[in-house]
């Protein structure tokens, strides 16, 4: 039986400098130590690092007896055969757990300093680096980077690779907020089709939402107009009944907007007034302190929902495609402003309750305010990464750039600060 088990232990031998072990993940001893409770325990075995979470509670001597050793090196008690003899089987499970390797040379635990020696060890913050508008970082050596942090190859599609990837996710959010730099755009999909969606260069956005902004504050003005004048009983209707907007703005907001939204594009023109502007601009106005809301939040809360993100590679490469790659790749200019295909899915649900909520006038208006002023974010998000700004611009440019190399837990604004202000999440 001891020989058996001996087999099976030396199966699991401490790594060798192969070309797999070299493509292992490493671990540093700090990082080990640190995966100490029920709900995350490594340990480490011969120089390689598992991952005993979820056989923990199936473990024959008890969760308790894991636990004891939780962080640290279990050699020891795995050879023991006095105090705790372990068969070929426990070897097997063991192997099925590998997470990483712990640094075996000089080199490797160099590598593993922290980010402030240069290291791979990276908190994703850095408290001492100072951001002004002038900041442009280094490009990143990329055969260098992958050799050093064993996180993706830059030189391959990404998306694929963090799919297949056994990060934790620890050690995911960790590389994910440590800035990466390419003169290229680096690649997410093998299929040329397939990567052309993910690439969107920054005057896509006013050439596809602005317009569709401008014709719900028309279609709003009109609305509101008409309503007066039937209020008034003196309808000011044409008889030409040409129509409100071009059949192709009307067709794209019927797609974009919903039927229901969207009803009335093609109706009677109806003379604008003054008091009819002035309402749609209330409107409008509401629409862009709206944006600026929905701005924070979904920065905040959905595009960082770092702390309830599972643990699990579906769950990391969807984070990623959503703005793990901004963060991993931030000068990246292809990958600054929102697809209009994401944009579309994010701003559904906010403008279907838009129009469930307000009546028809200003629910066209609000909208018309809050794409006006997405459009006004994703442009100026793009020049605060990428161009020479006036003195407020500069301002945020420093401020967003913190955001990125100084801490990603703070500074969620892009067009203004008041709301980091409001909720105290200032940098």
């Amino acid at each position: 039986m001891a020989a058996v088990a001996q087999a099976s232990a030396d199966r699991l031998a401490g790594p060798d400098k192969t070309a797999a072990t070299q493509r292992m993940r490493l671990v540093s001893p700090a990082q080990l130590a640190a995966h100490t409770s029920p709900k995350s325990l490594w340990v480490s075995y011969k120089g390689h690092v598992y991952d005993l979470t979820e056989f923990a509670p199936d473990h024959p001597g008890g969760d308790d007896l894991v636990l004891d050793y939780a962080g640290k090196d279990v050699e020891e008690i795995m050879e023991d055969p006095v105090s705790h003899s372990h068969s070929t089987s426990a070897f097997d499970i063991l192997r099925e757990h590998l997470v990483g390797r712990l640094p075996a040379t000089a080199e490797e635990h160099a590598a593993l300093a922290d980010a402030k020696s240069g290291g791979a060890d990276f908190s994703g913050k850095d408290d001492d680096i100072v951001i002004t508008a002038d900041f442009h970082p280094d490009d990143t050596d990329v055969s260098g980077d992958f050799a050093k942090h064993a996180f993706l190859d830059l030189n391959k599609p990404l998306l694929a690779q963090v799919w297949n990837s056994s990060f934790s996710k620890e050690f995911y959010l960790q590389q994910v907020h440590s800035p990466r730099h390419l003169k290229e755009s680096a690649r997410l999909f093998g299929s040329d089709f397939l990567e052309m969606f993910t690439r969107t260069p920054w005057y896509v956005v006013p050439l596809v939402w602005a317009p569709i902004a401008a014709a719900l504050f028309h279609r709003s003005a009109s609305q509101f107009a008409a309503q007066a004048a039937a209020r008034l009983g003196a309808s000011t209707v044409s008889s030409s009944a040409a129509p409100a907007a071009s059949s192709a703005v009307a067709s794209g907001l019927r797609s974009v907007l919903g039927a229901k939204a969207a009803e009335h594009l093609v109706a009677p023109s109806v003379a604008i007034t003054t008091a009819a502007t002035i309402n749609t601009s209330m409107c409008f106005a509401a629409g862009v302190v709206v944006w600026t809301i929905l701005e924070y939040v979904l920065h905040r809360f959905l595009f960082h929902v770092d702390d309830y993100l599972p643990d699990r590679p579906f769950f990391l490469m969807l984070h990623f495609l959503l703005h793990g790659i901004h963060h991993y790749l931030p000068m990246d200019r292809l990958r600054l402003v929102m697809p209009p295909l994401l944009f579309f899915v994010l701003e559904w649900p906010f403008t279907r309750l838009a129009y469930a909520i307000f009546p028809l006038p200003v629910a066209n208006g609000v909208i018309s305010g809050a794409f006006g002023m997405y459009v006004v974010y994703d442009v100026m998000h793009y020049s605060l990464h990428h161009h020479r700004l006036p003195q407020y611009l500069r301002e945020m440019k420093a401020y967003h750039l913190a955001h990125h190399y100084k801490n990603y837990e703070e500074g969620f604004g892009v067009t203004s600060k008041i709301w980091d202000w409001v909720f105290g999440t200032q940098l």
